[in-house]
C-alpha cells in the first residue's frame, strides 16, 4: 500500500518580502506596506514548557493584524514578546529564533527596553486606568520623560483623547478620576494614554472582551481609526471582530502558527483543515 506523507504543519501565505528598515526602534518611520515585526522561527519557554513553537511571520507597517485561537495556543504570549513583557515573569525565555522591529533584533543587549515599550504600547485585556484624574492619565508617561510644559502637555491630552474618540466625552471633566468612567470609556482612556506617548506599534490583548456590544462596536470603530497611524496588532477570541478589524490574520493552535495569510482567505478560503473547522466553530 502506498504510503501519504503527512501534510505540513504550517500554511503560510507570503503578504510582503521582509524589508530591510535600518536603524534603532522608534528612530524613524518605515513606509506604508513594509514589514515592520519580522518573527524567524520563534520558540519561546515558561520555565520548562515550550508555548511556541517555530514561530515565523511578517507583519506589515500601518496595518491591523489579528491574531486568533483556542485559550492556552500562545497568540497573547507572541503578543507580550513585541514589548518584551514576558521579560518580567520569571523563567520566560527566547530559546532560539528572533523578532526585530525595522530590521533591529529587540533581543540585542543594546536595546533600551524602556524605549521599546515607548515605541510599542500596549491596552489589556482588563482597562487598568491609573487612580488618577483623566488628564493625569494621559500625562504620566509624558512626565516620566521629563514633559512638564503646561500648553505641550495640554495640547497632548487633547489630541490623544480626540484620537481615542473620547475628547466629547470627558472635555469638561478632566480632573474628575478616570475610574469614574464606564468601563468602554477607560478602554478608550488606556488607549488614549498609550497613544500620547506617540508609539509606532499598538497591541491589544482582548480589548473587548469585557465590554458591552456598544461599547465594543466603538472600540472597533476606533481601531478602523488608528489605522492610519499605527500598525495594530490584536488578539481576540471574536471571529467576527477578527473579521471586520483586521487586514491579516494569523491562527495559533497549541503554541504553532497553523496559517496565516489576508483575512479574507482566513474566513473564505482558509488553505489549512485546522484553520477552516476553527473559523468555522466546529472547534475552539
Amino acid at each position: 500500500m502506498e504510503s501519504t506523507a503527512p501534510a505540513p504543519a504550517i500554511t503560510l501565505r507570503p503578504l510582503s518580502a521582509p524589508a530591510a528598515i535600518p536603524a534603532a526602534p522608534g528612530s524613524a518611520v518605515a513606509p506604508a506596506g513594509e514589514t515592520l515585526i519580522d518573527i524567524d522561527h520563534v520558540d519561546f519557554f515558561y520555565g520548562a514548557v515550550q508555548a511556541l513553537h517555530d514561530i515565523s511571520l511578517h507583519i506589515e507597517h500601518k496595518k491591523v493584524t489579528a491574531f486568533i485561537g483556542p485559550s492556552g495556543c500562545g497568540k497573547s504570549t507572541l503578543l507580550r514578546c513585541f514589548n518584551r513583557m514576558n521579560d518580567l515573569i520569571d523563567g520566560t525565555r527566547v530559546a532560539s529564533g528572533t523578532i526585530k522591529i525595522r530590521g533591529i533584533d529587540i533581543h540585542r543587549p543594546d536595546v533600551d527596553v524602556i524605549e521599546l515599550r515607548k515605541r510599542v504600547g500596549m491596552v489589556f485585556q482588563k482597562s487598568n486606568p491609573f487612580p488618577k484624574s483623566i488628564y493625569e492619565n494621559i500625562t504620566y508617561g509624558l512626565k516620566l520623560q521629563g514633559v512638564n510644559n503646561a500648553a505641550r502637555l495640554d495640547e497632548v491630552v487633547e489630541k490623544s483623547l480626540r484620537g481615542a474618540a473620547l475628547w466629547n466625552e470627558v472635555k469638561d471633566r478632566l480632573h474628575t478620576s478616570g475610574l469614574g468612567l464606564s468601563g468602554g470609556q477607560q478602554q478608550r482612556l488606556c488607549i488614549a494614554r498609550a497613544i500620547a506617548v506617540e508609539p509606532e506599534i499598538i497591541l491589544m490583548d482582548e480589548p473587548c472582551s469585557a465590554l458591552d456590544p456598544v461599547a465594543t462596536a466603538k472600540v472597533e470603530e476606533l481601531i478602523q481609526s488608528l489605522r492610519e497611524r499605527y500598525t495594530i496588532v490584536i488578539v481576540t477570541h471574536n471571529m467576527q471582530q477578527a473579521a471586520r478589524c483586521s487586514d491579516s490574520t494569523a491562527f495559533f493552535y497549541m503554541g504553532k502558527l497553523i496559517e496565516y495569510a489576508p483575512t479574507r482567505d482566513i474566513f473564505m478560503n482558509p488553505a489549512s483543515p485546522q484553520t477552516e473547522a476553527y473559523v468555522s466553530g466546529r472547534f475552539g
